[in-house]
């Protein structure tokens, strides 16, 4: 998405005395540098996601165009232009021995925040609030070698000087029991049992939100104390929401909650986390706690009994993004979220569960007989997560965990649900490809899985690995109930093969639910949260099953009025005022057959008409919150 630029007069030719200086590398000074790229990258990862954006496929914003926006920016600012290759490995070779010896966060920070000011990142007081929350752990990350000095130079200098790639490429221990024979499931007999399962994600509740204030402050998260008023020309937000850059004010999460009768009654919830707001540049541990329990008692309020399974979002923690692995002890781990997450979801959760969810935040259990249920901690695949740079193959065992899980089921002849926050297109390659893999060899006893994250609605068809073809299973990406960005509020409710002996425990349909913002906020007026649609019955699907997503990808190519309407629903009723043109709706098409991380050959077959290279100049999707 784009973020705030610098402007052109910040890359003006610096003065001699300036470029003196840059000619004497202290190792202070040295470490600063090093520590600030680290930084700016990961600022850049984060700000990059709050700014004003319409919800709908964009140029790429992984780290490679990421880094290729911001690099060429510190190198002109620190004077990098004349950098040779051996000076630059001296160079990231003293920073690694400097923090080793003296890791001195504060002269870090005050340097790191000047530059992103510098580059106008984003306002001044963000970059100060962003940086301070940021620099002791990325300090720390960076004391555990996070960049080799060949890394750090191959980043700045270019492949002839190193190898950018910390994320390289590994793989996950499959058992070596033989794949059964693909058995699609059979339809369920008439008059059998069907499950209800309600699903909310990405609730971001503001806990600040204020009814008339600016939705287009300069701040990345707007509708709140301190967004200051709008001008007399522009109305102030909503009563109930706004459809700008804003979260929502927990009196739309207790409308959202009560308003439920008429979707129900649900037989169980899954609910794939994102709690707290967009406000992430100055958020504390208290606050995510208190965005925590005070929504999850709001949750058990109103759903009472209704057995509720979470999932852990990306923005539970402080700083967002921020979940390093189990052997990260002391202050710097996730213990303090994961033990509030324990206590406060504990009604829900057996003891082995929980004492997963302690280790990692995933886990598993059995809601009925024959259907397990497995929670993914997603961010141990999160492209964001800077954690990963120490190490990110398998983050706590997690998927040679998933694999065990599986197959323990197909021994049992279960069937297996996932849910999760970050969807597995959407995550580091490896993770991602590695997942696929699973997913493929278990696709018997996988039936559903379920994430949010995106905050609309769509899908990730699978395919098998041999042919890319045959589609064998698909995600569902349910929307967002905060409105973050432009969107009206909702939530989602799948019909499920029911619980009874032999059931597929497969997707039947699923309906999506809103809250027109609009009609919400007229005066006098009550909000009613409504019916959207119904997936079979709007799209003429004769099942819910992977080739019949697949199916529809391909009539949506053809068919304008068709995917317009997929269009108007992925943005829950609300799109965008711009129309989306052929480069944006093929991005769109591909987003839905690609579960695999950026892998265009995946829907490369789609763009049989010559305009695969267009889309492929959109790939991969961006994420969005």
């Amino acid at each position: 998405m784009p973020h705030y630029g610098a402007s052109p007069r910040q890359s003006r030719s610096r003065s001699g005395r300036e470029q003196g200086q840059d000619r004497t590398f202290g190792a202070p000074r040295l470490l600063w540098m090093g520590l600030v790229l680290v930084l700016a990258l990961a600022l850049a990862d984060s700000l990059v996601l709050w700014a004003p954006a319409e919800a709908h496929p964009l140029p790429p914003q992984g780290h490679p165009a990421r880094l290729h926006r911001i690099v060429p920016r510190l190198r002109d600012v620190f004077g990098w232009g004349n950098l040779t290759c051996p000076v630059c490995k001296g160079l990231f070779t003293a920073i690694n021995l400097g923090l080793k010896k003296e890791p001195n966060v504060a002269r870090v920070g005050s340097m790191a925040i000047k530059l992103c000011n510098l580059l106008k990142i984003a306002p001044p007081a963000v970059c100060q609030s962003i940086v301070q929350l940021f620099e002791d752990d990325m300090v720390e990350v960076w004391r555990r070698s996070v960049l080799s000095p060949s890394e750090a130079c191959g980043l700045l200098l270019g492949s002839t000087c190193g190898h950018w790639d910390i994320f390289s490429s590994w793989n996950i221990s499959l058992p070596t029991v033989p794949k059964p024979p693909p058995k699609p499931p059979s339809p369920p007999a008439p008059g059998a049992p069907v499950s209800r399962v309600l699903f909310l994600t990405d609730l971001h509740w503001d806990h600040d939100y204020l009814e008339g204030m600016d939705p287009d402050c300069a701040d990345p998260l707007c509708c709140r104390q301190g967004s200051g008023l709008p001008p007399a020309s522009r109305p102030g937000a909503g009563y109930w929401g706004e459809y700008s850059k804003c979260d929502l004010p927990l009196r739309t999460l207790e409308s959202l909650l009560s308003g439920l009768g008429p979707a129900g009654p649900f037989d169980m919830v899954y609910w794939t986390g994102d709690i707290p707001a967009h406000d992430v540049w100055h958020q504390t541990r208290q606050d995510q706690l208190r965005a925590l329990t005070t929504v999850t008692a709001l949750v058990r309020k109103f759903l009472g009994p209704v057995p509720v399974y979470p999932a852990v979002g990306n923005h539970e923690s402080t700083p967002v993004n921020s979940f390093p692995p189990p052997f990260i002890e002391g202050n710097h781990s996730s213990r303090w979220l994961y033990e509030a997450m324990a206590k406060a979801w504990e009604p829900w959760l057996p003891a082995e569960a929980l004492r997963t969810l302690r280790i990692g935040g995933f886990y598993a259990l059995s809601p009925y007989p024959g259907l397990r249920l497995i929670s993914l901690n997603m961010n141990f695949c999160s492209r964001e997560n800077f954690w990963l740079l120490i190490n990110s193959t398998d983050p706590a065992g997690q998927l040679q965990w998933l694999v065990g899980e599986l197959q323990a089921a197909e021994d049992r002849g279960d069937k297996v649900h996932i849910i999760g926050h970050i969807p597995p297109g959407h995550c580091l390659k490896s993770w991602s490809w590695n997942y696929y893999r699973i997913v493929a060899r278990y696709e018997n006893t996988l039936a559903a899985q379920f994430f949010g994250h995106t905050h609309v609605d769509e899908f990730e068809v699978f395919y098998d690995e041999e042919t890319l073809s045959r589609p064998l299973a698909v995600a569902f990406l349910a929307p967002s109930a905060t409105t973050y960005i432009g969107l009206n509020p909702g939530y989602r409710v799948y019909q499920i093969d029911g619980n009874y002996s032999g059931s597929s425990h497969i997707v039947l349909d699923h309906e999506t639910y809103i809250l027109n913002l609009t009609q919400a906020n007229t005066p006098g007026a009550i909000p009613h949260w409504q019916l959207l649609y119904r997936a079979r019955e709007t799209y003429g699907l004769p099942n819910t099953l992977p080739t019949a997503w697949h199916n529809l990808v391909y009539r949506m190519r053809g068919d304008m009025q068709l995917f317009q309407t997929f269009w108007f629903l992925y943005h829950k009723g609300h799109p965008p005022s711009e129309p989306c043109g052929t480069p944006c709706r093929l991005a769109t098409l591909c987003a839905q057959l690609s579960a695999r991380a950026d892998s265009p050959a995946l829907c490369r077959h789609l763009m049989l008409d010559g305009s695969l290279p267009e889309a492929q100049s959109l790939w991969p999707r961006p994420l969005f919150c």
